[in-house]
């Protein structure tokens, strides 16, 4: 129900459609955790513990990361991109200089930094409806995600496995992104992605690739079906694949600044 497709490097919009509509962005809100704490340069080796803090009694959704378990701090930003592990995500925020309340303060002002002036941030993990943004918020904050090289590898990344000291087998994480899935094995050249879901958002995706040789942002909000998302993805790969000779003529239209 909103999308944007936009040139990452000309900023031209190639699609949009209720591009400053509000709306609740679920786990996407990741991305936003992930800046958050490598902008604090904290230690990525230090050790976090997942406490009862970090369980979800908001939604009840279920977790592998067992209360009392503990991982390095790098090991909860591959979680929470790649699986988009709830508990990961809440552990970052709870284990922040300050707590929970200060890692809160600083998405709100990261958000105002980057110019997402109808982005609002209540939690670490996308759980909460209260965390809104909108499609055209979404892209500078996806362009501005897009400039961390860490969060780029981590996002494009297949599959996770986390060694917990009290296992003999590592914990498999899938990546939530099937096209990041199937990136080794198709045409696709994705730089960055993230997906989210709870009933409030609908489906999301939002993804940086290159298409038709040319970097795309891309922001899909709120679709209903389970591969809808994916199948729009495909949708727009296949139109810019064979509509970009016309986009190219076309370039000097609609511009917008998200920088």
């Amino acid at each position: 129900t909103k999308a944007l497709v936009m040139n990452q490097n000309t900023r031209e919009i190639i699609y949009s459609k209720n591009l400053d509509t509000p709306t609740p962005i679920a786990s996407v809100t990741k991305l936003m955790t992930a800046m958050v704490v490598l902008d604090a340069k904290l230690n990525l080796d230090e050790e976090v513990s997942i406490t009862d803090m970090d369980v979800d009694y908001l939604k009840g959704t279920s977790s592998r990361l067992p209360v009392g378990s503990a991982m390095s701090r790098e090991d909860l930003l591959n979680l929470a991109l790649i699986a988009s592990e709830n508990r990961a995500a809440s552990a970052l925020a709870t284990s922040y200089p300050g707590g929970k309340q200060k890692f809160i303060q600083e998405m709100n002002a990261k958000a105002a930094s980057l110019g997402m002036m109808n982005t609002h941030f209540e939690d670490s993990t996308g759980l909460t409806s209260n965390n809104v943004s909108t499609a055209m918020d979404l892209a500078k904050m996806v362009y501005a995600a897009y400039q961390y090289p860490l969060i780029r590898q981590i996002t494009t990344t297949a599959d996770y496995d986390l060694w917990l000291s009290n296992r003999h087998q590592p914990i498999h994480f899938h990546n939530t992104n099937a096209l990041v899935r199937e990136n080794a094995n198709s045409s696709w050249e994705i730089g960055l992605s993230k997906t989210g879901y709870i009933s409030e958002a609908g489906r999301c995706l939002v993804m940086q690739a290159t298409i038709a040789g040319e970097p795309l942002i891309m922001v899909l909000l709120d679709s209903v079906g389970k591969l809808t998302r994916i199948g729009d993805a495909k949708r727009i790969k296949k139109w810019m694949e064979h509509n970009y000779n016309t986009i190219s003529l076309q370039r000097d239209n609609t511009h917008s600044d998200i920088v």
